[in-house]
């Protein structure tokens, strides 16, 4: 039987979702917790791969078990045990074909970045001291939806087997005065990608870099020529479909 888990968690403290061996990791934790309750070893299968410092408010995992579980209890328990920064809000049992990873059908991560000393935003936004055309990087957000390949935006030597996501959505919106949100959805991420396009949109945003620019920045499919990976204290995975 195939269960999915919906949790989220704070990633202040981790290495990123998957299992590493020289740091704690969501992953870990959650097939620890897992397998204690279920009294044997226990693999979980994540939806995707956050990066070190990286939250979720939404991550879904799977884990196959051969017999019925009280899918209320079992959440329940794994609250009790799993560490403050990570809540498990729901186990249910699903199709044997359902797969946490390959069965989702997209995935939407938000940005946050402030332009005014906050204490109260710093460790979940990125502070920019200087001022950003957001007019312009919304611009420079649309041209992103006519392209496919992003190998610019993607972590080099990674295991993907295609560098090809389909977005559908990527804009920036004013949330509070001095507050910013960019929202971006495809069926599909590459390693780094979301926080090398924000750190791209940001030299667009300083008018470092023009809308010709960016489409050369895409064109060569070179990591090198695009801007910067952004902190990813900044960065929360929201959303997943199936």
């Amino acid at each position: 039987m195939r269960f999915f888990i919906t949790l989220s968690y704070d990633g202040t403290r981790y290495h990123g979702w998957q299992i590493q061996p020289n740091g704690d990791s969501i992953q870990q934790c959650l097939q620890e917790a897992l397998s204690t309750l279920l009294r044997k070893p226990v693999e979980v299968v994540g939806a995707g791969r956050t990066d070190t410092g990286v939250h979720a408010r939404m991550m879904v995992a799977h884990f196959d078990w051969e017999e019925a579980v009280d899918g209320k209890q079992l959440a329940y328990k794994l609250n009790k045990l799993l560490p403050q920064d990570i809540a498990v809000q729901d186990v249910r049992q699903v199709d044997e074909d359902m797969h946490a990873r390959f069965s989702a059908t997209s995935r939407t991560y938000h940005y946050f970045i402030h332009t005014r000393k906050d204490p109260f935003l710093a460790a979940y936004s990125w502070q920019i001291p200087f001022s950003l055309d957001f007019e312009k990087m919304n611009e420079a957000a649309k041209v992103l939806l006519e392209y496919k390949d992003f190998t610019s935006f993607s972590k080099v030597n990674t295991d993907t087997k295609t560098n090809l996501c389909d977005l559908k959505e990527a804009f920036w919106e004013e949330v509070a005065p001095n507050q910013w949100r960019f929202t971006i959805t495809a069926n599909r991420f590459l390693r780094n990608m979301v926080r090398a396009i924000v750190g791209t949109l940001v030299e667009v945003g300083r008018g470092r870099i023009n809308i010709e620019d960016l489409r050369c920045i895409i064109e060569a499919k070179d990591r090198c020529s695009a801007g910067e990976s952004v902190p990813g204290k900044a960065l929360f995975l929201v959303d997943i479909k199936y």
